[in-house]
């Protein structure tokens, strides 16, 4: 039964971000597919599926075709990419330039960058995100590739330990962020905060499977779906990170872990106005908003603005 998803954002698109944990509900219930839609423009939207996280391209590209068409979507398209060859042609890269949305499916996100990373793909959908207003959803090893600091590689141990994890060059999307993903159902708390231990400036983002955290550069975040989004501040942590040996658990002090579950909603501009005592809704926390805002303005759109800005402004 085809699902009619018309819905759209009423006004000039701006660019969006959704980041999935995985396993996002593909056939009934869509919650996330069917905002990722609405968000790149509703059934009239043309989306691209990358695939080239998975080897398994015609069983990738089968789930998402279903999933879109069944949400109304009358044109979905996909290219399977092999290699670095297939990633720099002009060909692909011009179809995604052109596309209102692009979503990156599941995974091996090592896979993805060392198919796209730099590639006239990469290129085309910065394009496409500061450009055209274009929305870019990713889901699982998709999600975790969006970041500039990409989390690759990490144990399962329940606690952080130094050493533990490795990161490589994501895509930039989003820069100040590591995403992880199927984080509760996985239990990752404890590899995410080794992470933030090895890189206090970067945030950590930790993202349940069926739920995604919407971004809206310069401006909000959003999370839907069924779970959470964890989110690690380390800035003003105190730690013995260069203390110990590789292996050895470390010990963290004044962490900050914001919980954000499936039905909430910050605006930047609740953290930078008085309270109004006619209202229900209070001003972020100094934290939670700096946090929102570290998020929100290094994606690749607000960085793109900020620095034909700083540029004019030197000229």
């Amino acid at each position: 039964m085809k699902k009619d998803c018309s819905t759209t954002v009423e006004g000039p698109r701006t660019g969006h971000l959704v980041i999935i944990g995985g396993k996002e509900n593909r056939k009934s219930d869509m919650v996330i597919l069917e905002r990722f839609v609405a968000l790149a423009g509703g059934p009239d939207a043309n989306i691209f599926v990358l695939t080239a996280a998975s080897d398994k391209h015609d069983e990738m590209w089968s789930l998402y075709e279903n999933a879109f068409t069944s949400l109304g979507v009358r044109q979905v398209t996909t290219s399977n990419i092999k290699n670095r060859e297939d990633a720099c042609g002009e060909a692909i890269a011009a179809r995604i330039s052109e596309a209102d949305g692009i979503f990156m499916t599941g995974g091996d996100q090592k896979r993805l960058m060392a198919l796209i990373g730099g590639t006239r793909i990469d290129h085309a959908m910065h394009s496409a995100l500061r450009q055209r207003g274009a929305c870019i959803g990713g889901t699982s090893a998709g999600a975790s590739a969006m970041s500039e600091h990409m989390l690759f590689n990490g144990s399962n141990d329940l606690l952080p330990q130094k050493g533990s994890v490795h990161l490589g060059a994501g895509l930039g999307l989003v820069r100040r962020v590591i995403i992880d993903q199927h984080f509760s159902e996985r239990q990752r708390l404890g590899r995410l905060l080794s992470a933030v231990a090895q890189n206090p400036y970067l945030l950590g983002a930790g993202i349940d499977e069926n739920t995604a955290l919407i971004v809206r550069p310069g401006q909000s975040i959003e999370v839907i779906g069924d779970g959470a989004v964890t989110l690690i501040d380390g800035r003003e942590m105190l730690s013995n990170f260069t203390e110990v040996k590789n292996s050895e658990t470390l010990e963290l002090a004044d962490v900050r872990l914001h919980l954000l579950p499936a039905g909430v909603s910050y605006d930047l501009a609740s953290f930078t106005q008085e309270p109004d005592k006619d209202e229900t809704t209070v001003p972020l926390s100094p934290g939670l908003g700096d946090a929102i805002a570290a998020v929100t303005s290094w994606c690749g759109l607000y960085r793109e603005s900020t620095e034909q800005k700083t540029a004019g402004e030197s000229l």
